[in-house]
């Protein structure tokens, strides 16, 4: 099994974890109602998805 030959300093293990960091979604603007949404999904303002009507919106 293996071991660790020396215990891992706190720089080398913190300068490990400095990546994970929180990236911006891709967001892609609605072509209905121009607002930004997730791709591939219905649009939350207008409720349309590739052209077509998908949720009622009551204004």
């Amino acid at each position: 099994m293996a071991v660790p030959k020396r215990r891992v300093s706190k720089q080398k293990r913190n300068s490990r974890r400095a990546h994970w960091k929180l990236s911006l979604p891709g967001l892609v603007s609605c072509p209905q109602c121009h607002e930004f949404k997730l791709p591939h999904r219905v649009c939350g303002a207008c409720g349309y998805y590739k052209g077509k009507e998908i949720l009622k919106k009551d204004a």
